[in-house]
């Protein structure tokens, strides 16, 4: 099968090795003019440093991209997806099919990408969504390191088949869902939490809060799945508390990182200066909150991020705040 990978950032490109593992023909699109060269001169990753396969090619075309293959895999943090599908948009001539591998909410409207994707691209060139979501760093996947993700689609022909194509025997599992909205929500509140979990962190908190946070924080990725629509016991699988488990404790994660780093005292600015890659669960603490506010929904993690980072709260505030909530019984509501 022929692919076109949109964005050649550290997912982008990793996954782009792996579809050639598994035997495939791709191009990777991006706008940096410097990754495409790296990864069709040096046959490096961009970001990691690491071989590529000699086969795997890059464009700074888009139409190139876009006639190369019928299945665009949209890689570019959530911040852009709105104004590069708008140019995908007015360029196809023939149906796509989109898969979405980033994880992130619009923080100004508080939509999903499947969403945006049919809110912008016309449906005559709409063959079909999937999103493929999980725990997954890239800095493993690229070393091909065992990972198991999640395919979900509403269309359940075209999940069996990119299981099917991102799957081989060797380091990486897929497997299906038909819960799309659940699937989504999942990967982008995770990234919330994962900050905060961070926070702790760089505070010294300790493991116990560390994993206090991370236990509660899953209540909170049930209550937004559910707002959303999605079904609850998504948010128990792979798409939200397995990728929790990966990013809210480690050190690849630089949700995780960013959170420690406000723990210690940096202000976003100082981060956003130093980290090359999108910090989504920032976005995501924004896009939460306005969702909270519109649905009444109560996200008390999220809103002491929120709080902290875009409204400059002391962390000593945020912690008090969280500690003197009215007590009750601990339950997933």
């Amino acid at each position: 099968m022929k692919l076109s990978i949109i964005g050649g950032g550290a997912w982008g490109a990793t996954l782009g090795q792996l579809l050639v593992d598994n035997g495939h023909d791709v191009i990777i699109y991006d706008i940096n003019e410097q990754f495409v060269q790296t990864i069709n001169e040096k046959h490096i990753h961009p970001f990691f440093d690491l071989p590529l396969p000699q086969t795997l090619f890059a464009t700074k075309s888009l139409s190139e991209a876009l006639a190369f293959s019928d299945y665009l895999v949209l890689a570019v943090p959530t911040k852009v997806m709105r104004g590069l599908l708008n140019t995908i948009n007015n360029s196809i001539t023939t149906p796509k099919f989109f898969i979405n591998v980033s994880k992130g909410i619009e923080p100004d409207t508080s939509k999903r990408v499947s969403e945006i994707v049919e809110e912008v691209i016309r449906p005559e060139y709409m063959a079909g969504f999937a999103v493929l979501t999980g725990p997954s760093h890239a800095e493993e996947v690229i070393r091909r390191k065992l990972t198991l993700l999640t395919v979900a689609s509403k269309k359940e022909s075209l999940a069996k088949t990119l299981q099917t194509v991102f799957s081989n025997d060797t380091y990486m599992r897929v497997y299906t869902s038909d819960d799309l909205i659940g699937c989504e929500v999942g990967g982008a509140v995770k990234n919330a939490i994962a900050v905060v979990s961070g926070m702790a962190t760089g505070l010294d908190m300790g493991e116990n809060a560390r994993a206090a946070l991370i236990t509660r924080g899953i209540v909170e990725i049930v209550r937004v799945v559910e707002a959303y629509g999605g079904k609850r016991e998504t948010a128990f699988g792979l798409t939200g508390v397995g990728d929790l488990i990966v990013t809210a404790s480690s050190e690849n994660s630089r949700n995780f990182k960013a959170g420690k780093q406000i723990g210690a005292g940096k202000t976003m600015a100082q981060i956003y200066a130093e980290e090359r890659q999108t910090i989504e669960g920032v976005r995501a603490i924004e896009a939460l909150h306005q969702l909270a506010l519109k649905k009444g929904l109560s996200l008390p993690i999220i809103e002491v991020a929120y709080h902290v980072i875009f409204e400059e709260m002391p962390l000593t505030e945020a912690i008090t705040k969280l500690l003197t909530r009215t007590l009750k019984s601990e339950k997933i509501d």
